[in-house]
């Protein structure tokens, strides 16, 4: 069967087994999917599971996820979102803000914001231990619980404590993250500042040890849960996200513009790469002036970003758009002659596999698990070391001037991402996870 049939036949999964249907916990201390990449997890693997027939029920807290409605015959149904609220302290236009009295509601909300106090992040334990005292007032209610890598305190002790058995996501160890920024700190005060910030990292490894089924996005990230976690291997399963491959799609009635490379970042974190595109595109230009960027994501008003768009003299070279909707989106990357994603580290790379989506031929390093993604260089992509400016400049260069070359690596890149990555093969085997933590629960409750 191909993957468009797969798309096309969303209940098979539940049908063809003649399982009942599962009802689901999907627990996000964090679902915005115009944030991050947890919130396009939670946004379209809910949607999906819907699909297959599973209730499920979103549990998120600030800012809460965006949800998609699912049509069933002529009734719309699909997941529905309980708000779990946290004290919401890293808001716009006033982040770390310190709360009114009367906005307290309890210790927890003592705990959160005395650790933004000293610099640490709070929000995955407070909201695991709201996430606990929800579910056991609610025992009963759900078959399993999927924590979308909270990791926190409050999801430790089994069904006995939340209710169910538990499955977790860890879409990569967060301690990759602290290594980067660390090796990019300018200094000591810098390094002190994200130890405090990334302290939480210790809770997350400790209760990862402890977790009975992990899945995960990527070999890559498998083997980094190992070695940075301390995960036992044979409790981590892999199962690819994806691309929703009915939005990103090819659109001939898009128009190439000439020179345009777009990227999704978020502007000064080092994980992510794009003072590395930033000195790329500089190169660039000096035998393709036509050549522009397009940055997916927050403007940084300053910062090594900010200051190398200036010392390269690249302000009207190089856009930031924010904020436009799913179709915006689409057609932005449509309208590319080639998407990049220069980061150094990926756990999955959810934007290499819609640019393929899309026909939009890519560049990429080869950084974590993008190779995954991404598939062989100069056969679905081409692919170049992390943090080399001038490979990167190269490869853009190459596909800038050869249509035939991006016509060919995005016809690839779209039967790759049909092939191996979409989210309803994500539901599939997300939920042939969640039936054996229950027939897990089941045998061990029968002994």
């Amino acid at each position: 069967m191909t993957a468009e049939a797969i798309e096309a036949s969303p209940r098979q999964g539940v049908t063809a087994a003649g399982d009942r249907p599962l009802r689901i916990a999907l627990l996000t201390y964090k679902g915005n999917p115009f944030c991050g990449g947890q919130g396009v997890y939670v946004r379209h693997l809910s949607r999906e599971l819907a699909r297959l027939g599973h209730s499920v029920e979103v549990i998120g807290s600030q800012p809460y996820p965006v949800l998609d409605a699912v049509v069933d015959g002529a009734a719309l149904a699909g997941p529905t979102l309980t708000e779990l609220a946290s004290l919401d302290l890293y808001r716009s236009p006033d982040p770390f803000r310190t709360p009114k009295r009367d906005e307290y509601r309890d210790w927890i909300d003592a705990l959160e914001v005395a650790t933004m106090w000293t610099g640490g992040f709070p929000e995955p334990l407070t909201f695991s231990l709201r996430a606990r005292r929800m579910l056991a007032a609610r025992r009963g209610d759900f078959d399993v619980v999927h924590d979308n890598q909270t990791l926190g305190y409050g999801l430790l002790g089994g069904p006995r404590a939340i209710g169910a058995p538990l499955v977790t996501t860890i879409h990569h160890p967060i301690t990759v993250d602290r290594q980067l920024e660390l090796d990019a700190a300018a200094d000591w005060k810098r390094r002190a500042s994200v130890r405090r910030w990334y302290a939480f990292t210790r809770m997350q490894k400790r209760v990862a040890r402890r977790l009975p089924s992990v899945l995960t996005v990527s070999g890559t990230s498998r083997q980094e849960i190992v070695d940075h976690l301390g995960v036992r291997d044979d409790r981590i399963r892999v199962v690819h996200i994806g691309a929703d491959t009915d939005l990103w799609s090819p659109d001939p009635a898009v128009a190439e513009v000439p020179g345009r490379i777009v990227t999704t970042s978020s502007a000064d974190v080092p994980l992510k790469g794009l003072i590395h595109l930033i000195e790329a595109l500089a190169k660039l230009r000096t035998e393709n002036p036509d050549a522009h960027l397009v940055v997916v994501g927050k403007r940084a008003e300053d910062g090594p970003v900010a200051a190398a768009i200036e010392r390269y003299g690249l302000a009207g070279a190089v856009e930031f758009v924010k904020g436009i909707s799913d179709a915006e989106l689409v057609d932005l990357v449509r309208s590319a002659q080639v998407s990049c994603v220069p980061s150094l580290y990926e756990g999955f790379s959810l934007p290499a596999a819609e640019a393929m989506a899309t026909g939009t031929a890519l560049v990429a390093t080869t950084g974590g698990a993008i190779p995954e993604v991404a598939g062989s260089d100069g056969e679905t992509c081409l692919a170049v070391p992390p943090g080399d400016a001038g490979a990167l400049a190269a490869a853009l260069g190459r596909v800038l001037d050869d249509p035939a070359l991006r016509a060919r690596l995005g016809g690839a890149g779209r039967a790759r991402v049909l092939e191996r990555f979409t989210w309803a093969k994500a539901a599939q085997g997300t939920a042939e996870l969640y039936r054996e933590a229950v027939a897990r629960q089941g045998a061990g409750a029968r002994r």
